[in-house]
This record gives structure tokens, sequence and C-alpha cells, in this order.
């Protein structure tokens, strides 16, 4: 094993990580539709398949970042990154919804174990503070490119039939990369120094995992058949689970066993309404992304190709934005949050008003775009505000619980924002009624908005820069 790398290469392999999570979250968005139709899937098991990955994700985001303490970040990285490749793999040779939900969220689960390291390495390699703000620079440029990449090409593939149908092709696409990707870890990347006093909390990881997906399940699934007795018993027993790993997490503090979440950091007030933050904006933008993609195929007839060319610019505007705001984030704080949240309201009037059951296509372009100018000035920053009261000692657990909270946002976004908008339509469903889910699903999207922007405006308004922990 080669022990001396160009750090700056390592990085393009470290990066392998955030670009294919990205990308199967993104790719995914545009191909609903044809998967939907080729699986003869409802309309909640769609909604699941695209929510059992966030769900996976965000149940092993913590013990993953806990595992490369334990076991070296590169030997969980190369795992993560193989069990990614073979979910993957798994995922396009699907014959069932249910097949494809439980694959996504295997393939969710070991997405944690690879991201989580990608994080670290960057720490790892870069020492200095300019140089480390260049390269956490370069991870955000790279969600932007993994966004950008998984539109053009989840419409490309979706159109594609030669051998075998042209959606399976989007998780395909991961395995060359992927055994790449291999191959380069077990090459040039050295291991890490490893903790061996860390204790994994099994029984917390269990019950969060079981908590949430219940959740989720319940209010998917019940929407779907109209609320059955079983889905209500499910949420309130989720919801009960819930709890009972809260007490669980307290008991292990006070016996000093480490925890799978760290609540002495809810005490936090800053940090509480950074978290309620996080959760009400990616709430609306992973719901969001899968209403505007299925609007545009089912209740404008586009193809995929078509509507994953609409959201180039909404790419492009988000990079733009969030390159700008880095810049002014120190000046200015929390209103730069405030005034992207205030250009996604106007692109949600906007849309409300303005689009239709006509197509058009410069009037729907420029309506996706103006959102992504706001969330650029929203999204990339939301970490600074979650660790903005934090310590130094405790960043590590912090981001941990961002991640996660992230995550299980999206997925409960995909749930109940998507089950607003998918409440009122059906397979066959004309162009009205899908412009009327959209608009549904936009006011849902403003309440959150709104919820969002209270959170904010009780927060300090400086935020400091981000520092190496």
């Amino acid at each position: 094993m080669t022990t001396t790398i160009n750090k700056w290469f390592a990085l393009t392999i470290v990066l392998t990580a955030p670009l294919l999570y990205v990308i199967d979250i993104f790719i995914i968005n545009i191909t609903i539709p044809t998967i939907q139709q080729s699986l003869n899937a409802t309309d909640s098991e769609m909604q699941l398949v695209i929510s059992s990955y966030l769900l996976g994700s965000a149940s092993f985001l913590i013990i993953g970042g806990r595992a490369g303490d334990y076991l070296g970040r590169k030997n969980v990285f190369y795992w993560g990154m193989f069990l990614f490749t073979i979910t993957s793999a798994i995922c396009g040779l699907c014959q069932t919804a249910s097949q494809l939900i439980i694959s996504r969220f295997f393939q969710g689960v070991s997405s944690a174990f690879m991201v989580t390291q990608s994080i670290v390495f960057i720490q790892v390699l870069f020492v200095d503070t300019k140089e480390r703000a260049k390269a956490i620079g370069w991870y955000g440029i790279t969600l932007s490119i993994a966004a950008i990449i998984g539109q053009i090409l989840g419409g490309f593939l979706a159109e594609t039939h030669y051998l075998i149908e042209g959606w399976r092709l989007i998780f395909f696409i991961n395995i060359p990369v992927g055994f790449i990707s291999l191959w380069a870890i077990k090459k040039y990347l050295v291991e890490t120094n490893k903790t061996m006093n860390i204790k994994f909390d099994y029984l917390g990881a269990v019950l969060l995992t079981i908590a949430l997906g219940g959740i989720i399940y319940g209010i998917t699934e019940g929407r779907e058949r109209e609320w059955p007795i079983w889905s209500l018993v499910l949420i309130i027993t989720s919801i009960a689970l819930f709890f009972t790993f809260l007490s669980h997490q307290k008991n292990r503090l006070k016996i000093k066993k480490d925890p799978f979440i760290d609540l002495n950091l809810f005490k936090q007030k800053e940090f509480n309404l950074g978290l309620l933050t996080v959760l009400f904006h990616f709430m609306l933008h992973t719901a969001y992304l899968l209403m505007a993609a299925v609007y545009l195929q089912k209740g404008l007839s586009l193809s995929a190709l078509q509507c994953g060319i609409y959201f180039i610019p909404h790419a492009l505007l988000f990079m733009s934005s969030s390159i700008l705001s880095s810049k002014l984030l120190v000046r200015y704080g929390t209103l730069v949050l405030q005034f992207g949240l205030l250009v996604i309201l106007i692109s949600f009037v906007l849309q409300l008003v303005f689009l239709d059951t006509q197509n058009n296509p410069l009037l729907s372009i420029s309506l996706i775009g103006l959102y992504g100018l706001g969330n650029g000035m929203v999204l990339p920053f939301l970490l600074n505000i979650v660790l903005n009261s934090v310590s130094t000692n405790d960043a590590g657990t912090a981001s941990g619980i961002f991640s996660t909270v992230q995550q299980t946002a999206s997925a409960l976004g995909i749930s109940i924002i998507g089950g607003v908008f998918y409440s009122s339509v059906e397979t066959n469903s004309s162009p009205l009624e899908y412009m009327e889910s959209l608009h549904s699903g936009l006011l849902a999207g403003i309440l959150c908005l709104i919820l969002a922007f209270i959170m904010i405006y009780f927060l300090p308004n400086s935020l400091r820069q981000s520092k190496p922990s």
C-alpha cells in the first residue's frame, strides 16, 4: 500500500462517496414515474422507495461514524463503498416495488458508512485551516455537481431501452464507479488511527431505526389505504418506541456508557432551534423536488429527459448563490438564510399563481430556478447554525445528529408533504388534478418555510466561521 499520496488526489477519491450518494437521491426523483409504471407500483410504494433510502442512511449515520473510529476510517470506507455498489446492483435487479423498497433501505445503510468516513478523511487530510476550508468547498461543489448529474442522467437513462429497461441503469451505473473507487481506496488511501475504547449502542440504534421506520411507513402506507387501524397503532407504537429510545439514552449517560446520541446537546436552546430549522427545511426541500418532477412528467406530459433538463438552471443557480452566500455569511449571519427563505417563498407563491396545465417552458424553468437560487442561500449553511453554539469537542457528535435529522426530515417530507400531494391524484389523473395537487403540496411547503423562518429569527444573527474540530 502506498503510504504517501498527494492529498488533493486523495480528496478526489474521498469525494466519490458523497457524489454517488447524492446522485442516487436526485436520479430517482426524475425516474419515479417510469419505475412506477414498470413495477406497477402504488404512489405510497414510490414514496417508500425514496424515503427508505433516506431512512436507512439516517438510522446509521452516527453508528457509521463510530465504526470508523473503532475499525479504522479506510476500512469502513472501503466496505461501505463495497456494500453500496452491491446493493445498487440488487436495486437494479428488483422485480417488485417491495423488493426495491427493501433494497433501497440497505443501500441507504451502506451509504451512511461511506459518507461519514469521507467527511472525517477531509479533516485528517487537511490540517491547515485554509486548505481545509477549500477542501470543504470542493465537498459542497461535489454535491451540486452530483445534483446536476443525477437530474440529467436520470432523465437520459429512463428513456434508454436496449437490452434492459432504462430505469435499471440508474442503479447499475454505480457498479463501475464503485469498483474503480474501491481500487483507488485500497491502493492510495492510508488508514487512520483507531480508537479501541468505543462501545456501540446497538439497542439504541435498533430502537431509533424501528421507531423512525414505523412512523414513516405508517404515515405513507396509512394514507394510501385511508388510515386503517393497524396504521394508527403502528404510528402510536413507534412514537412510544421513540420515547423508549430517549429513556434508554438517558440511562446510558447515567451509567457512563456511550449513548447512540448524546442528549446533553439538546439542553442548548440554539442547538434545538437549529435542528428544527433543518427539520422543516429538508421536509419541504426533498418533497418539492419529488412533486415538481411528478408534476412536470405526469401533469405536463414531459419526458424524463426533458424534466431533467428543466432542473439544470436550478442546480446551477443553487451552486452560484451558495458560493456568493458563503462570502456574505460571516458579515450578515442568519440574515442570509432569512433572505434565502424569502426567495423560496416568492418562488412558491409565483408557482401557485402562474403554473397551470399549459406547458410554458421558460416560466417553469425560471420558477424552479428561482427556488434553486434561494435554496443555495440556505441549505449549505444549515450546519453552521446547528454548530454555532456547540463546543469544538462536541462538534463531531453534533454533526452526526445534524445528518441524522437531515435524512429523517427528508424521509418525513416525502411521507407527509408528498402524501398531501398524492392524496388527490391517482394513476390516471388529469393535468388539472396534478396542478391542484402541486398547489396543495406548495401550501404545505410554505407552512414549513414559515416555521423555518421563525426558528432562524430566534437564533443569534452572528455566525462564527467553521473551524476544524
